[in-house]
């Protein structure tokens, strides 16, 4: 047994001054995923305080057809909000996929996107774990890997990150806004999460006791016509094995403008620039979806289990951009198959793999 002490409090200045005046102590909001930790020994916080009083729920609209969310706001209340489902329904469908019910009126978005990863070897402390202990070597890179990233590994790191909504979030240029010691700070989506790098235990660049308050998303029309899909083992609580956001913006046929992030297959919730800038001026045809899909895993890396994945994710972003411009011959149960029928990796004809239902 290790002793925990536990506060709570009332106000975003004592909870920052708290936790920032002890290097063991972390913020409690949702404790979907800290308690977890606490209990195997991952997270080894001497002391928790709860934030969940915190006035950081709102769920605003912004001038110009943004929107502002509390760091605290439930992942159940924002898929529900009006205006989420409206302007940015990837947010609401990625929040609908990302966990069973009970838990999405837990966690709180912020909780959510600073979740840590699911990699097995990071939650079993006999595992040599470079993110959970550095130097010590990462136990996935020869061992069981299927759930493993693809994009944006380092010979240190190979864990995916889990989040879904960090997906929406990526492809929509959201922005962290955070308070801490130092200061409120402005911190884009893209720069908030890092890549392992030699340092995967650095996942993001805030300091001791900088505390995420709210996500903004700033107006993008076209979002109103987004969606998110997510390919999983089985149809609800599953995380992705490979997932896409996508907006898109078409005039006569020709993609104007288009958004596009990846889950599932990288380190971080992943901008999918390299298929968007195949995308962008081109004719929205099957063939322009697989060239785009295709330059963008150029670079991937399987490392044995999880090759698979590299194949799936290609399949996933030319399923996603055929959904979002109703590509006709996409039907109820009868577009190309995802996954094969034993589940290890993509082949055609075994049926829908949309995650949809959660």
């Amino acid at each position: 047994m290790r002793p925990v002490s536990y506060s709570r409090v009332a106000d975003v200045a004592t909870a920052i001054g708290t936790v920032a005046a002890d290097p063991g102590s972390a913020f409690l909001a949702g404790g979907t995923t800290e308690v977890d930790l606490q209990r195997i020994h991952v997270s080894r916080s001497r002391r928790l305080v709860d934030i969940n009083d915190l006035p950081l729920r709102q769920i605003e609209e912004l001038p110009g057809g943004g929107v502002r969310i509390g760091a605290l706001a439930r992942m159940s209340d924002v898929a529900q909000a009006l205006p989420i489902r409206r302007r940015f329904p990837m947010i609401s469908q990625a929040l609908l996929l990302g966990a069973s019910p009970q838990l999405r009126n837990m966690a709180s978005i912020g909780g959510n996107l600073m979740q840590r990863v699911r990699c097995g070897y990071f939650r079993d402390v006999v595992a040599p774990c470079n993110k959970r202990e550095p130097r010590t070597g990462c136990s996935a890179l020869h061992g069981v890997n299927r759930g493993h990233a693809v994009l944006g590994t380092s010979e240190h790191c190979i864990a995916t990150h889990p989040s879904d909504v960090g997906v929406a979030f990526m492809a929509l240029d959201a922005v962290v806004l955070t308070q801490g010691p130092g200061g409120q700070r402005q911190i884009a989506i893209d720069d908030f999460y890092l890549v392992p790098g030699d340092r995967p235990d650095r996942e993001h660049p805030l300091a001791h006791g900088e505390l995420v308050v709210a996500i903004e998303v700033p107006p993008t029309p076209m979002a109103s016509t987004s969606l998110y899909l997510k390919v999983r083992d089985r149809e609800s609580y599953e995380f992705a094995l490979a997932s896409a956001a996508v907006a898109i913006s078409l005039h006569d046929g020709t993609i104007d403008d288009v958004r596009l992030a990846l889950g599932g297959i990288a380190t971080k919730p992943w901008r999918a620039r390299r298929a968007e800038s195949v995308l962008t001026g081109a004719p929205a045809t099957p063939e322009t979806f697989t060239s785009a899909a295709e330059a963008e895993l150029a670079d991937a890396i399987g490392h044995g289990m999880n090759d698979f994945k590299i194949e799936l994710a290609r399949r996933t972003v030319v399923r996603a951009l055929r959904m979002v411009t109703g590509d006709p011959q996409l039907h109820d149960g009868m577009a190309e198959g995802l996954l094969s029928e034993d589940g290890s990796g993509p082949a055609d004809g075994s049926g829908p793999a949309d995650g949809s239902g959660s």
